[in-house]
């Protein structure tokens, strides 16, 4: 088996953690693939008695890898699905962050984890993607997020006019600081912070969600992931960010932007114990009522 190993680094006394991960990884038969700049942080510490292989992008992972582990928090897992694109290279998530939504395997469960990756017993969840097009070239080759894509004012200038339309129909016009159209997998992240309702990963839809909007009847609307979602900005300033997850562009006012579902998934491993409702109790601690 060919596991590809993704993160953007770890601190020194993560090493621990590191060491115990590569140890499983041999003693279950598994061929690992570095990422590079990764690999370049501790190859002189660890001797490797088997045979592995690095990486620097998607271009050079080897097809017949089997998954893709990614190491750190929830920001490295939307970096994992940018090195994966459409191979369908199943991704799984070991949390050396903090909240650990999307990478939920705490690093405690790495001996159990490697050996049921090895024998293949998980389940692999399809989550949908969000695609973005636009009149100038955007996020290079990877112009999708697993999250959520947003439109946002600069720093502290003025709201900004979002007009905003479905299939060409007219939806609203959001004067706020921007804008959140989100993924089922999404709605649980920058769009519940912005007051955005939970929407399990399998439901087909998008959360356009509003950022700081200036009218009290403006609320977040759940779409069907079949429309196309497009706008158009106005501002007293002549900049915008945009961004699909961690990645942002800054653009201008002229820039004719328009969202839509991806047409390929990504596959998120889960293991048979865990699933979306038990990870809202332990990470959101979705319904914890301190009187029971």
């Amino acid at each position: 088996m060919k596991i590809a190993i993704y993160s953007r680094g770890v601190e020194n006394d993560q090493m621990k953690d590191i060491h115990h991960l590569f140890d499983e990884l041999i003693r279950n038969g598994v061929q690992p693939i570095f990422y590079q700049d990764f690999f370049n942080q501790f190859y002189s510490s660890i001797e490797f008695p088997h045979q592995y292989s690095t990486f620097n992008s998607f271009e050079d992972l080897d097809p017949e890898t089997d998954c893709m582990i990614s190491l750190g928090g929830d920001g490295t897992m939307l970096d994992t699905v940018t090195m994966v694109r459409d191979s369908g290279i199943p991704v799984l998530g070991i949390n050396y962050g903090r909240l650990g939504f999307l990478a939920n395997i705490g690093k405690e469960e790495i001996q159990g984890v490697i050996a049921t990756i090895a024998d293949r017993k998980y389940v692999l969840d399809k989550r949908t993607l969000i695609h973005l097009e636009a009149n100038l070239p955007l996020f290079g080759n990877s112009p999708y997020a697993l999250n959520e894509f947003t439109i946002h004012k600069k720093d502290s200038s003025p709201m900004i006019k979002i007009h905003t339309y479905l299939n060409g129909e007219f939806l609203n016009t959001y004067w706020s600081d921007g804008i959140i159209v989100a993924t089922p997998t999404g709605s649980t992240g920058y769009s519940l912070s912005c007051g955005g309702p939970v929407v399990f990963p399998d439901s087909s839809s998008f959360v356009i969600t509003p950022v700081s909007p200036h009218n009290l009847n403006i609320r977040p609307i759940i779409v069907p992931d079949n429309n196309i979602i497009s706008f158009e900005l106005e501002g007293r300033t002549d900049g915008f960010i945009c961004t699909l997850d961690s990645r942002k562009e800054l653009i201008g006012k002229e820039v004719q932007l328009a969202v839509k579902k991806e047409s390929f998934d990504i596959n998120l491993i889960r293991l048979n114990e865990n699933n979306f409702l038990q990870t809202l109790r332990s990470k959101l601690s979705w319904g914890l009522d301190k009187r029971n």
